[in-house]
């Protein structure tokens, strides 16, 4: 079951969920409030045959046991911060991370997960900010002692013109669910520290 703005708001006075820096009345919508994007993208490096395996081009193998997505960004995308004065303009065709300016925490016993989704008006200009992976698990950035997590953004464009971001644009919305039971383990996969890495 979604949930509706005024349970979001009820949720968040009783630190059920946890959004910082909250949110003004004016980022919810009837059923999701929308969150910024952050200073910092990760830009894919420009990938050339690789003369190590003679000179094929570069191939991802998720499939093996010892992948780690983790180490595989740190390795092949650069930072970039963003700011008014310093734009980034996202190509078509491109793809990049970001991160929300927001941290989210949905502690185990709120039984609540959330969607990640994009907002209708950068859609319309072929801005996409997730790839099949919109679930925010219940325990999310619950960890004892945190003060939750940034959610991290697959962002693309797949419209016929660059799209500018600045840091500040409200860039997805997050929509709230129900979770039936409180889940047997709180969210501890490989994203369980995710957030743009300091340095």
């Amino acid at each position: 079951m979604i949930l509706s703005d005024r349970e979001g708001l009820i949720l968040l006075e009783r630190e059920r969920i946890r959004i910082e820096p909250r949110p003004d009345l004016s980022a919810w919508s009837s059923t999701a409030v929308d969150l910024r994007l952050g200073s910092e993208i990760r830009q894919w490096k420009k990938f050339e045959a690789d003369p190590k395996v003679g000179g094929q081009p570069m191939v991802f193998c998720p499939g093996v046991p010892d992948f780690n997505v983790n180490e595989l960004t740190e390795k092949y995308t650069d930072r970039v911060t963003i700011s008014e004065g310093s734009p980034f303009d996202i190509a078509p065709g491109q793809f990049i991370l970001g991160w929300t300016i927001e941290n989210i925490s949905l502690p185990d016993d709120s039984r609540v997960a959330a969607r990640v989704e994009g907002k209708s008006s950068l859609a319309r200009l072929g801005l996409g900010i997730h790839i099949t992976a919109p679930t925010i698990h219940g325990g999310f950035g619950a960890a004892k002692g945190s003060k939750g997590l940034t959610i991290q953004l697959e962002i693309w464009n797949a419209g016929p013109c660059p799209i500018r971001l600045v840091p500040g644009i409200r860039i997805c919305q997050l929509i709230f669910e129900e979770v039936h039971g409180t889940p047997t383990k709180g969210y501890s996969g490989q994203f369980a520290s995710q957030g743009p890495k300091a340095g």
